[in-house]
């Protein structure tokens, strides 16, 4: 596997771990106790923290992208092994 792979797919790991990260550790104003601003949403967040999603996300990806990576070189699960695969 060459090293724009590995970045293309670790990037696209790492860009999923994000987004699904994001709502982790958040609290609205209401579960805070502070007031709400004119115009601000019940619902958006009082504590983001933007560096802890990025944390959580390098070290979900990181652990996904060795397994990802493991399977790969060592060939635990092939297209072969999938249900319903007919081949060529």
């Amino acid at each position: 596997m060459n090293w724009y792979a590995v970045f293309a797919i670790y990037f696209l790991m790492w860009v999923i771990c994000a987004f699904i990260m994001l709502p982790f550790g958040l609290r609205t104003p209401d579960e805070t106790g502070e007031a709400l601003l004119k115009g601000q949403a019940d619902s958006a967040p009082s504590n983001f923290r933007p560096m802890m999603v990025v944390l959580r996300a390098t070290v979900l990806s990181g652990f996904l992208f060795g397994l990802y990576y493991a399977n790969y070189v060592e060939g635990w699960v092939t297209v072969e092994m999938l249900p319903g695969y007919r081949g060529h």
